[in-house]
């Protein structure tokens, strides 16, 4: 499978299909996850994070949904990119009052 870290949404959603519909014919959920990823290829540790994660979505598992953790990394970027903007107006701002004060003491 690909080495870049990207799995199709499909294979994703398959799998964790399979673990949740599957964990009771195994001793445990573990298990069940280690014998999908024999299946399908990837890493049972992969397919934990993916189990994991559908749990959250669905509300079986606290944390940050699949839809919160986009916002925040939207958010997280367009706050980066607002620090970088304002970090540029600044530097402007400061060469052309230096400028000023130049041309003002001619």
């Amino acid at each position: 499978m690909p080495r870049n870290g990207k799995y199709p949404e499909e294979l994703r959603e398959r799998a964790v299909r399979m673990v949740l519909d599957h964990q009771h014919e195994y001793g445990s959920q573990w298990e069940a996850m280690c014998s999908v990823a024999d299946k399908l290829g990837p890493k049972p540790e992969t397919v934990r994070l993916w189990v994991r994660q559908a749990e959250k979505d669905t509300g079986r598992r606290p944390g940050a949904t699949t839809d919160e953790l986009a916002e925040l990394k939207r958010l997280k970027r367009e706050n980066a990119e607002l620090r970088r903007a304002n970090d540029i107006l600044k530097a402007a701002a400061h060469f052309f009052g230096a400028e000023l004060d130049r041309q003002s003491k001619k």
